[in-house]
């Protein structure tokens, strides 16, 4: 069949064949499967027992990313509560598809940091801008001459250091625990990359612990979770350190005055396990939503990894069974079935419906499996939105969607993030006040809210 898009070209024409798509659908369906997942800790946690070692972390940090700077400091706290023997590696971004916009990315870190630091107990110095290169190599050079006592003793006061530009107290760490010269830090950095890309994983700020990686403070409970089912936990029965965030609701609720700006796509899966979060965060705050759909990143011309991609949908698999969320059951709607489905969204919306049709595509090739790449399967998402089937099939092809994707795009760009989910909040006057990137942020929109409504009722009273 010929598609409706073939000849549209530019990025946006990116597809794949049907048998690919089959064979990438069950490849992502066992990636993301969670008895393959019980496999891998069975067999791990054999393998440990017959080799008669302890449990192992092993924590890999980037000097120069903040995100580290966080997760370093929750280290004296997770020694002493778990019986574990902790492994450090220096490691640093590397240009790669991996960090598809490095400059972007480091200015959205040192903010985002900011922001989360508060609500884990910890501090983040200075203003998040990036830590100047040669202190970044001072700091590298003290880290790799120490043991793993002294490392875990020392590395919150080499990062705050770093993060606040001291360059006299880099100095005097520097000579009271020693440091190595110029090329044995080079040689350390590339041992612990090659340590992380023989793991198969590419960032930094990540604990690796028998099979599974865990991203900064914000995975940490799920690692937590884990240790303690593993009998590694000290204080078994205590709330674990660092719980995963709660998304508020109240008490305040707004009259619609207030904005939630909300950025989707069509096959990110961090975006199908929060978007009905987003949906009951907005109707139990009051806050107006406004939903502006992009194109994935892949169909917007920005490379990736097999090795990011299969992170990713494994880690949201994880983070969706950790929130009770269906996910997983995919069929991979890359190219023409999100096209497919951004064709009717204008349609959609006129009839009120737009956000119904996207939740229902997201449920249906994110965790029922249905092949929307055919009428039969985009008919179920459409008719599951309440719209009529006869009426959407004449606006399939339709391309009015392209310019206000393609808008929203630009407007996502202009807040210094270019992936989704992402969340901006606009004030009752269309100021923006905060813009966030990620499923793991809610959280902090959920704050941000409530903070704004305690302001507004100040300001009234």
């Amino acid at each position: 069949m010929k598609s409706e898009f073939e000849d549209m070209g530019g990025p946006s024409a990116f597809e794949i064949g049907a048998f690919q798509r089959w064979v990438q659908s069950i490849w992502l369906r066992h990636l993301c499967s969670e008895k393959r997942l019980m496999r891998t800790r069975k067999r791990e946690e054999a393998l440990r027992l017959r080799r008669g070692y302890n449990h192992v972390v092993e924590f890999f940090y980037g000097a120069s990313d903040p995100y580290s700077h966080l997760a370093a400091q929750a280290l004296v706290k997770l020694k002493d509560r778990y019986a574990v023997d902790f492994k450090f590696h220096l490691v640093n971004r590397v240009a790669d598809n991996n960090n598809p916009e490095p400059d972007l990315l480091t200015k959205l870190n040192g903010v985002d940091c900011l922001g989360v630091a508060k609500e884990y107990g910890l501090e983040f110095p200075g203003q998040g801008h990036p830590p100047n290169h040669a202190l970044v190599d001072l700091a590298n050079s003290i880290l790799a001459a120490q043991s793993a006592v002294n490392f875990i003793k020392i590395v919150t006061d080499v990062g705050e250091a770093l993060w606040v530009d001291d360059r006299l107290q880099m100095e005097r760490l520097k000579h009271k625990f020693g440091f190595l010269d110029d090329q044995d830090v080079s040689n350390y950095v590339e041992r612990g990359n090659a340590r992380r890309e023989e793991l198969g994983h590419y960032s930094e700020a990540m604990f690796y612990y028998a099979g599974e990686w865990y991203w900064g403070i914000d995975r940490l409970y799920h690692l937590e979770q884990r240790l303690g089912e593993m009998r590694a936990d000290n204080e078994p029965g205590e709330p674990i350190l660092f719980p995963r965030a709660d998304i508020m609701s109240g008490p305040l609720k707004d009259d619609g005055s207030i904005t939630l700006e909300f950025f989707p796509t069509l096959r990110s899966p961090y975006t199908a396990i929060i978007f009905e979060r987003v949906l009951k965060l907005a109707s139990d705050t009051g806050v107006a939503l406004r939903v502006n759909p992009v194109l994935p990143m892949v169909m917007r011309g920005i490379p990736t990894t097999k090795i990011k991609g299969a992170y990713i949908f494994w880690d949201a698999a994880r983070e969706a069974r950790s929130a009770g969320v269906s996910f997983g059951k995919i069929y991979d709607p890359v190219g023409d079935p999100v096209r497919r489905c951004y064709s009717l969204y204008p349609w959609a919306s006129q009839q009120g419906r737009g956000v119904d049709l996207l939740v229902s595509f997201l449920k249906a090739v994110m965790s029922e499996g249905v092949n929307c790449n055919n009428d039969r399967g985009l008919r179920l998402v459409v008719e599951r939105a309440g719209l009529n089937w006869l009426k959407a099939r004449k606006h399939i092809g339709d391309p009015g969607w392209m310019e206000l994707l393609e808008n929203n795009r630009r407007r996502l760009y202009s807040l210094g993030i270019w992936g989704t989910p992402s969340f901006r909040l606009l004030d009752d006057r269309g100021m923006q006040k905060s813009a966030w990137w990620g499923q793991d942020r809610l959280w902090i929109v959920s704050r941000e809210i409530q903070r704004l409504l305690a302001l507004r009722n100040q300001n009234i009273t």
